[in-house]
């Protein structure tokens, strides 16, 4: 009894932790607002530039002065001088803050910033003695404070059915999961510009039907109130593409999505984007060699 008692202490504890965390970020948004600081009514911030620009040519950006903007993953606060790395869009870079920069009452502030929180940075690109390329900050400006609580930076987010179901805090942690949302959309819209060149429509078809068809699956239900009939949500595209070859339009396409009331697991969801597309006046060897040099497309331009 007594082991069961420690251990359900010793699971309760880190909850405990992160709650008093979020206590304490939600005092200092209390305080900000009191001292008339609310970072919530601050709605635009002009950024010049992203991490990786600087980085990439920083022999012509040093010493001139940019805005970046982004999420604070680190902080060392050493005295009157600070680092802190802000992740943007493109990847990070660091930041030297001092006192003397940016002033003792901002600097104050700064120094209450959180991990997670979004900042917008101004100042001068410069190299570090350790040869970091760094922004030398001549102002911060706290955009948006986080009152949630960032899990371990080293550990990092590995916990699967949090990634899924927090796909913002996947993002915020993993690099290489935003790698892939920013390689998803270059693929499709490399997609849309082959198919266009060669002469494919894109359309959009019904989602709501009265027989989900075109391929092997159960579908979801619902009932549509102005016309009091029982629908179905597609599994498939292919059959109002083909009514469109039919109706005359000899090169169709579409991308969009599905959805099947099936099973579910991390390669399996039950709405995902399906693409199909038909051609008139041509046979099987026409398709195949259309898929293959789309595919040689893909890789040369993504």
């Amino acid at each position: 009894m007594a082991e069961e008692n420690m251990q359900k202490a010793a699971q309760a504890a880190p909850q405990q932790d992160v709650n008093e965390l979020i206590r304490v970020r939600r005092e200092k948004l209390a305080q900000l607002q009191a001292d008339g600081k609310d970072p919530f009514q601050i709605t635009k911030y002009d950024v010049t530039h992203h991490s990786t620009e600087i980085k990439d040519n920083f022999e012509e950006m040093e010493g001139k002065t940019v805005r970046i903007a982004g999420r604070v993953m680190s902080k060392r606060v050493m005295g009157k001088a600070s680092f802190c790395n802000v992740q943007d869009l493109k990847g990070n870079i660091q930041s030297y803050v001092a006192r003397d920069s940016i002033g003792e009452e901002p600097y104050a502030d700064f120094k209450k910033f959180d991990v997670g929180d979004i900042v917008g940075i101004e100042g001068e690109v410069f190299k570090t003695k350790t040869g970091e390329t760094s922004v030398h900050a001549t102002k911060v400006t706290l955009l948006s404070k986080s009152l949630q609580v960032l899990p371990e930076k080293y550990h990092g987010l590995t916990n699967t059915d949090i990634r899924y179901r927090q796909r913002y805090t996947d993002l915020i942690m993993n690099a290489d999961v935003k790698e892939t949302f920013v390689k998803r959309s270059k693929i499709i819209s490399a997609i849309r510009h082959y198919l266009d060149g060669q002469g494919f429509m894109e359309v959009e078809t019904p989602m709501l039907v009265a027989n989900a068809g075109g391929a092997s699956a159960r579908p979801f239900e619902t009932h549509y109130n102005a016309l009091d009939e029982d629908v179905k949500l597609r599994i498939s595209l292919e059959l109002y593409l083909k009514r469109l070859i039919v109706g005359g339009l000899e090169r169709v396409y579409e991308i969009g999505r599905v959805f099947r009331n099936e099973g579910l697991d991390t390669r399996h969801n039950p709405e995902f984007t399906l693409m199909e597309l038909y051609q008139a006046y041509t046979d099987y060897h026409g398709m195949m060699d259309l898929t293959e040099n789309l595919f040689r497309y893909l890789a040369e331009e993504v």
